[in-house]
């Protein structure tokens, strides 16, 4: 946090950033902004400047004097129009300061220029700057130190101009200069404050959006670990396929399902025969790679709509909605042999795996699923009795091998 403080601390003279990567962001993020308005205040001022030539006539009549001033007039004019439109097209805020900057000394000098020609309406000319030191703080857009020069540079070359050319005496020009500093001070501490509370807005919001971001970054990864610890509650963690408490939930969603749909739904108890006697002689490691080789085999041969879970220890079972007995007991014959075709281990060529599946189907709606778990383990423990390697289906109220 004190890191970020010291990033977008703002100086308390010039009212911008310390930092020159905040201040480039800060006036990157304005800057279509102050192109609009630099334009339009722009075109504003010219057209300002130019109507005074209205006031140069009725006060000059058709002389040198008024020609030159309008000379002087349509050469600012002109200028800051082709300035305006510069701006428009390619001013650049954050690269290009010195293009903004350059219109108020324009400006500037056209006003200083009237002083000579108009020397008897100083006390107009007067109110001009002091309107024209306002406008260059708080009407066209420019950073602080740019607007404060250019108005130093309008006060005193207007000052300096009326010494030479109307004649002002100590105290009038004292009076003068006290007022011109009264708008200097007056204009620096304004744009000095809109400065500060702007950069100040700007570094609020730039660091809520951070923060934002890393409220966004924190919920992603809890979003993350949740899904993670998801998968870890209802997976086996051996075979990847979903444990018994997840299975039986997602069963039973299917069961009540086919019930309703008055369809019938298929359940098989699936056992690795001999089990033991491979990890007895082989391992556990090797028991393991079984396990999840038979694992992938029910996946590859069951349909999308199955459900398949590992029960406990070397048993698995599976959901199978909307499949009549036939079908049933097809996928189950697909599923022993591609099971008894697994290619094995170079250790293990002598082991011939195989399972014996137990098939229990509902027709009706009063059957539910622990009854369907029963008979499926009837069918299968009785495959067993007859030398395993078999699918046995129970179906209400046929017994088929």
């Amino acid at each position: 946090m004190s890191s970020l403080k010291t990033h977008y601390q703002v100086h308390w003279l010039t009212g911008q950033f310390c930092g020159g990567g905040s201040e480039s962001m800060y006036r990157q993020s304005i800057e279509s902004r102050v192109r609009f308005e630099s334009c339009l205040y722009l075109i504003v001022a010219a057209l300002i400047f130019g109507m005074f030539a209205i006031s140069d006539y009725y006060l000059l009549g058709i002389t040198r004097e008024f020609y030159l001033l309008l000379a002087m007039r349509i050469g600012v004019v002109s200028f800051c129009l082709m300035l305006a439109f510069i701006i428009g097209r390619w001013g650049g805020y954050s690269r290009k300061v010195w293009l903004h900057a350059l219109p108020l000394w324009l400006l500037a000098t056209g006003i200083i220029l009237i002083v000579p020609l108009r020397p008897e309406s100083l006390p107009t000319q007067v109110t001009a700057v002091v309107v024209a030191t306002m406008a260059f703080y708080l009407l066209i857009p420019n950073l602080l130190t740019v607007a404060a020069l250019a108005s130093l540079y309008l006060n005193i070359g207007f000052l300096v101009f009326a010494v030479l050319f109307a004649a002002l005496g100590p105290m009038t020009m004292l009076r003068i200069a006290l007022l011109l500093i009264m708008a200097n001070v007056v204009g620096f501490c304004a744009l000095l404050r809109i400065e500060s509370l702007q950069r100040k807005q700007f570094a609020l919001l730039h660091e809520e959006r951070g923060q934002n971001q890393q409220l966004h970054e924190e919920i992603v990864r809890r979003k993350s670990l949740e899904t993670q610890l998801r998968e870890v509650a209802e997976r086996d963690a051996l075979t990847g396929l979903n444990n018994r408490g997840h299975f039986m939930n997602l069963a039973e969603k299917l069961l009540q399902h086919s019930q309703l749909e008055k369809v019938p739904f298929g359940f098989f108890m699936i056992d690795v025969d001999h089990f033991k006697v491979i990890n007895d002689t082989w391992g556990h490691r090797h028991g393991d790679w079984i396990l999840t080789k038979i694992a992938e085999v029910c996946v590859q041969s069951l349909r999308p709509t199955d459900v398949i879970g590992r029960f406990g220890g070397e048993e698995f079972v599976v959901a199978l909605p909307n499949i009549s007995p036939e079908d049933a007991q097809m996928v189950a014959e697909r599923l022993r042999k591609q099971v008894a075709d697994l290619p094995l281990q170079k250790e293990m060529e002598k082991l011939c795996p195989s399972v014996t599946i137990g098939i229990a189907i509902a027709h009706t709606q009063d059957v539910d699923l622990e009854t369907l778990i029963t008979r499926a383990d009837q069918m299968l423990y009785s495959g067993k009795r007859q030398g395993r390697n078999r699918v046995v289906m129970y179906d209400n109220p046929r017994i088929i091998r």
